[in-house]
C-alpha cells in the first residue's frame, strides 16, 4: 500500500532517547484516555497517552463483560508469562459477558504490600493497554499515573514496560522516586517506591520485582522518558538539580487543566462559587524553567490553535491538551455520557467546576456539571457511602505500629474509627466509582443500586467550543489534531508516512 502523507508536528531530541512531539494527548483516567484514543494519536506522530489509573479494575470488568471484540484477549496473548496472563483469564473471564444486574467481581485491595493476585492483575491490566495503544503503528505512546495512587504504581510501571511504552507521565504529588524507579525495572531489578503513610515512624516502600513476577519469563525491558507534571518552577528546579531525581522533561500545568490540580499556594481561600482563587504565585515563570534545560510542555488552558502556537514561542516543544480528546469520538467516555456533554456544549450551557473538596486526597478536582449525577450535591447524597476500590485510600499507622488504611470518602464512622477527622469528610465524593461510571464500567449492586457517573474535564472550554461548531456532532482525534496545529507554520510541521 502507498505511504499516505499527512501533517504532523516537528519531532526534537530531547536529552534522551526518544523525539519529542508538540502535541501531547493528556492522560485522563479511568480509561477516557483509553488504548484506541492513545493509538489514534500516536498513529498521527504525536504522543497518544493511556490513564495509568485502576486498570487492574478495567481489564477484570471488560473480562467480565465478554471482552467485545476480543482486543484484551488478544493482548493477553502477546504477554510474556503464559501462566500469568492465564490466571487472569481464568478468573475474570466470562464467555458472552456476566448477566445484567450482577455484580462485578472485586479485585484485590492495594496495599503496602497487595496480594500477589492483585499485583499480578495490575501488571496485566497496564501491559495489555500500553500494548493494545502500540499494535499495528511505531509511533509514540506514553502512560499516565497519579503520584496520589502511589501503592499501584510500581506494579503498573512495571506492566507499561512490559507493553513497550515510551514515556511515563505523573503528576499529582512530586515524583522524585520515578527515575530510579523506572531504571531498577528497567536492569530487572526490585522497583521501589516510599510510602506516604500518615503518622508514620518507619521509612516503609512499596515494591515491584519483575524477576519474582514473570522468573524466566522476564524479557529485555527499557527504560521509558519520564516527564513530570508540575505547576511551578521551584518544582522544577528541585527535581532537575539532582541527577538521581532529574525527569527527561517537564509538563507545565495551569490551574484551569482537568482532573486533579495542585492546590493555591500559601492560604486556600475560595470565591463566591467556592472555587480556589489562584493568583501570580500559582503561575510557573517559564523563562527560569527553559533555562533548565529539559525540554517542557505547556498544559491547562492550552486548547487552541493560537495558545498553541504561543506555548511554542514562548520555549516550550509543544502542549498537553485533554479536554478536547475526552469529548471525541475516540476517547473511552461512555457514549450517553458524552453526548449529553456535547449537548450542553453546543447550547453554552457545559460548566466545569474546580471543587476544592470532592477528591478524598485533598487536591481540588474538577467535575463538569451534569443534571442527574453525582456532580450535583443532591445526587451524590442519595448514594450509599462506601469504599469498595480503595484506590485512594491513604496509609497510617496505627498505634500498634501496623498500617491501617482510609478514605476521607468511607463511611464517616468507619473513617473516624481509624483516627480520621470528620471535618475532612465533609463533601468528599467516591472518584474511583464515579470514574468507573464514566467509561461504562459502573459496578451495579445487588439492591438495584447502580454507580452514578463523576466527569472531569479542563475549565477551558475554548478549543472545544470552536470544534463542536465546526462539527456539530461529535468530532474525532485527528480532527482534533489538526485544529490544534493550525497556527504553527510550515518550519514547525513535518510530513511522514502514515
Amino acid at each position: 500500500m502507498a505511504a499516505v502523507q499527512t501533517e504532523t508536528t516537528t519531532l526534537t531530541m530531547t536529552p534522551a532517547r526518544r523525539p519529542a512531539p508538540t502535541i501531547i494527548q493528556g492522560g485522563m483516567g479511568v480509561a477516557v484516555s483509553g488504548w484506541r484514543l492513545a493509538r489514534a494519536v500516536s498513529r498521527d506522530g504525536h504522543l497518544g497517552v493511556v490513564s495509568g489509573t485502576a486498570m487492574d479494575a478495567v481489564i477484570s470488568r471488560v473480562l467480565q463483560d465478554g471482552d467485545p471484540g476480543g482486543h484484551y484477549r488478544r493482548a493477553l496473548a502477546a504477554f510474556p508469562s503464559r501462566p500469568m496472563a492465564e490466571r487472569v483469564l481464568d478468573k475474570y473471564f466470562i464467555e458472552g459477558g456476566k448477566p445484567k444486574g450482577t455484580p462485578y467481581k472485586p479485585i484485590p485491595k492495594l496495599t503496602l504490600d497487595t496480594a500477589r493476585a492483585g499485583q499480578e492483575l495490575g501488571v496485566v491490566g497496564n501491559f495489555a493497554e500500553v500494548w493494545l495503544a502500540k499494535e499495528g503503528h511505531d509511533g509514540l505512546v506514553g502512560i499516565n499515573c497519579l503520584e496520589k495512587v502511589q501503592m499501584a504504581n510500581p506494579t503498573a510501571l512495571l506492566g507499561a514496560m512490559l507493553g513497550g511504552v515510551d514515556y511515563v507521565l505523573m503528576g499529582a504529588g512530586i515524583p522524585r522516586e520515578i527515575p530510579q524507579l523506572l531504571r531498577s525495572l528497567a536492569a530487572g531489578e526490585p522497583g521501589r517506591l516510599s510510602a506516604d503513610v500518615a503518622g508514620g515512624s518507619l521509612r516503609r516502600t512499596i515494591t515491584a520485582d519483575p524477576l519474582d513476577l514473570l522468573g524466566e519469563d522476564l524479557p529485555p525491558l527499557a527504560r521509558p522518558d519520564f516527564l513530570a507534571i508540575i505547576s511551578v518552577d521551584q518544582l522544577a528546579n528541585y527535581l532537575h538539580r539532582d541527577p538521581d531525581i532529574r525527569p527527561d522533561g517537564f509538563v507545565v500545568e495551569r490551574p484551569p487543566a482537568g482532573g486533579h490540580s495542585a492546590p493555591p499556594r500559601g492560604k486556600m481561600q475560595l470565591d463566591d462559587a467556592g472555587e480556589p482563587i489562584y493568583g501570580d504565585r500559582d503561575e510557573a515563570n517559564l523563562a527560569k524553567i527553559s533555562a533548565l534545560g529539559l525540554p517542557f510542555w505547556m498544559a491547562g488552558a492550552y486548547a487552541t490553535p493560537e495558545k498553541v502556537a504561543e506555548a511554542v514561542a514562548v520555549g516550550a516543544v509543544g502542549v498537553q491538551v485533554g479536554t478536547l480528546f475526552a469529548l471525541s469520538d475516540d476517547s473511552g467516555l461512555a457514549p450517553e455520557a458524552r453526548t449529553r456533554l456535547l449537548d450542553q456544549l453546543r447550547t453554552g450551557e457545559l460548566t466545569v467546576r474546580n471543587d476544592p473538596r470532592a477528591s478524598p486526597t485533598g487536591f481540588p478536582f474538577k467535575v463538569a456539571t451534569l443534571e442527574g449525577t453525582a456532580s450535583q450535591v443532591e445526587v451524590y447524597e442519595a448514594r450509599p457511602r462506601l469504599c469498595d476500590l480503595s484506590y485512594l485510600r491513604q496509609p497510617y499507622e496505627r498505634e500498634d505500629g501496623e498500617v491501617g488504611y482510609r478514605c476521607a470518602a468511607e463511611p464517616v464512622h468507619m473513617y473516624l474509627k481509624k483516627g480520621g477527622e470528620e471535618a475532612d469528610t465533609v463533601g468528599r465524593k467516591c472518584l474511583c466509582n464515579g470514574l468507573m461510571a464514566n467509561i461504562g464500567l459502573g459496578q451495579e449492586r445487588k439492591d438495584g443500586y447502580a454507580e452514578d457517573t463523576l466527569v472531569t474535564l479542563g475549565q477551558d472550554l475554548a478549543g472545544a467550543t470552536e470544534l463542536i461548531a465546526r462539527h456539530p456532532q461529535g468530532w474525532s482525534a485527528l480532527e482534533a489534531l489538526h485544529y490544534l496545529q493550525e497556527h504553527l507554520s510550515a518550519q514547525q510541521r513535518l510530513r511522514v508516512s502514515a
